[in-house]
């Protein structure tokens, strides 16, 4: 009787444990579960980028300032993401025929603007990257990603069919990818040029190009990032410094040594928030391009798997749209914009840890820089505007009760028990 007992019980609690399962698996395979993982992937960098910022920045704050403030590079962070996520909002609740439509528009008149860029541009460390309007600077650069991304999808999407055919290929997508990557290196922004490859990539990948082309496209591009790279003695210094075994630690490899030792000091659990020592002036770019060694010290392995680990998380949101979608153009724009975003994680994560010689690219939602949070979170919140429209998910979405219905039910519950 004891052994029955036991049996049925167990039999019982796996029966119950099905259902549990079950229910796991279904919400895993629910239609929102990409809307969702990017919004959360999203707050959480945005969030854990504001304390890095504030942390990193404050040594420089008061040098730029001359000590006037220690907040002076937070505050303005702190602006830009209160400013994008009103805009990362407005994004997901587009249509996407509003995005096929302003596709052509959008690209064409931010090229006009980058060509524009390299005779009334502002110089920043080498590069002329930016325009100031209104007292404000901004990186047209950063917007025009996002608008060779719609256009991109609009034109292999239309030409699905024909792309087995070179000549569909180069007119018009890879001779608009050539304008936009060529406008951007007359800046001498190298980093940037980069990311837009890795962009085009991603696009022409899911788009359907053949992948024997990706071979003459990868040897034409290391040749040009070659002869690019050898037209600036800065660059050819810091690649020599790179492949040289015993680089210069005061010299050329001066910022890669410095955050390596930060990474290095942090350790498992790190230093403490706010603890750093390299950004006391040792690090250049401490709160931008090599924040990820501030954090590393400050927050040690931890704090940088949890990093790596939300950039994973937007990794698989972003390819189950991909997989889910049935609309070519949405596809192809959130595979360009995919191929964006965590190329440009990758790259500036493997420039930190000392893999690849230093670009100068930010890391996505975490570096300080206005114009590159916003508009990575205009780009994510297209991405979501998409995943909202995957197959059942406007449905799923509507059937879900409002926090305001929620608590509306709530309170009414509460009153009837009373009453």
């Amino acid at each position: 009787m004891a052994e029955a007992t036991v049996t049925v019980g167990t039999r019982v609690g796996e029966l119950d444990a099905a259902p549990r399962r079950g229910a796991a698996l279904g919400a895993w395979d629910s239609a929102v579960t990409s809307y969702y993982l990017i919004a959360g992937a999203m707050t959480l960098l945005v969030t854990i980028g504001l304390v890095m910022v504030l942390s990193s920045s404050t040594v420089y704050s008061l040098s730029a300032t001359d000590g006037a403030s220690a907040y002076s590079v937070f505050l303005k962070q702190a602006q830009y993401a209160v400013l994008g996520v009103p805009i990362a909002w407005v994004a997901s609740r587009l249509p996407v025929r509003l995005y096929k439509r302003a596709a052509w528009p959008a690209f064409l008149a931010l090229l006009g603007v980058q060509a524009l860029v390299p005779f009334i541009g502002k110089e920043v460390n080498g590069n002329r990257n930016w325009i100031v309007v209104g007292g404000q600077s901004f990186q047209p650069s950063e917007l025009l990603k996002l608008a060779l991304a719609l256009w991109l999808a609009a034109v292999l999407a239309r030409k699905r069919h024909l792309l087995e055919r070179w000549q569909h290929v180069v007119v018009p997508g890879v001779v608009g990818a050539v304008a936009a990557v060529g406008f951007v290196l007359l800046g001498h922004d190298l980093g940037t040029a980069l990311i837009i490859m890795v962009l085009v990539a991603g696009a022409f990948f899911v788009g359907g190009i053949p992948l024997r082309w990706f071979a003459v496209a990868g040897a034409a591009g290391v040749a040009g990032a070659i002869a690019l790279a050898a037209g600036s003695a800065n660059r050819v210094g810091r690649i020599t410094a790179f492949f040289s075994p015993d680089c210069d630690k005061a010299g050329a490899c001066y910022q890669t040594y410095r955050g390596m030792l930060a990474l290095g000091s942090g350790g498992l659990t790190g230093v403490g928030l706010g603890e750093s020592r390299e950004k006391w002036s040792y690090l250049p770019e401490a709160h931008n391009d090599f924040i990820f060694a501030v954090l590393g010290e400050e927050l040690g392995l931890l704090g940088t798997l949890l990093v790596v680990g939300l950039f994973g998380v937007l990794a698989v949101a972003i390819t189950r749209v991909v997989r889910r979608h049935t609309d070519p153009f949405v596809q192809v724009a959130t595979a360009a914009i995919g191929a964006w975003v965590l190329g440009q994680a990758v790259i500036n994560i493997a420039v930190v840890i000392g893999l690849l010689p230093v670009v100068g690219v930010p890391l996505p939602l975490v570096s300080a820089g206005g114009t590159a949070l916003v508009t990575t979170m205009l780009a994510l919140g297209v991405v979501m505007s998409f995943a909202r429209q995957e197959p059942g998910a406007a449905e799923a979405l509507s059937a879900r009760p409002t926090v305001v219905r929620r608590s509306l039910a709530v309170l009414g519950r509460t009153r009837s028990r009373r009453g």
